[in-house]
């Protein structure tokens, strides 16, 4: 990722969490701004997956509006289905929609 302006953001933490951030920074050889934006930026896939995922699952959205919620690509987010057994929500209508992304790739 490359990102040529940052903004500053403040954060209050407990001084548990700020002694762990300390810790992966001295042993990472890295700055604290740096761990936090890795761990922000690990947290937001996280959410973005846990979202397209929930929504995929009430049967909100296709798979392939799913993948792109969670910026994976189909398969990617096939996989991610499949390893958490739930159940495809796959109608005719998204059958057609897929074959139609396909044809794009």
């Amino acid at each position: 990722m490359s990102v040529l302006t940052k903004e500053v953001v403040s954060a209050r933490l407990p001084p548990e969490r700020v002694e762990d951030l300390e810790e992966i920074a001295r042993e990472e050889k890295i700055d604290r701004s740096t761990v936090m934006d890795r761990a922000l930026e690990e947290y937001i896939k996280g959410w973005k997956l846990r979202k397209a995922l929930r929504k995929y699952t009430e049967g909100k959205i296709t798979l392939p509006r799913a993948a792109e919620i969670a910026n994976l690509s189909i398969w990617e987010m096939m996989e991610e289905v499949a390893e958490r057994g739930i159940q495809a929500q796959y109608s005719l209508e998204d059958l057609e929609e897929d074959l139609k992304a396909f044809e794009n790739e």
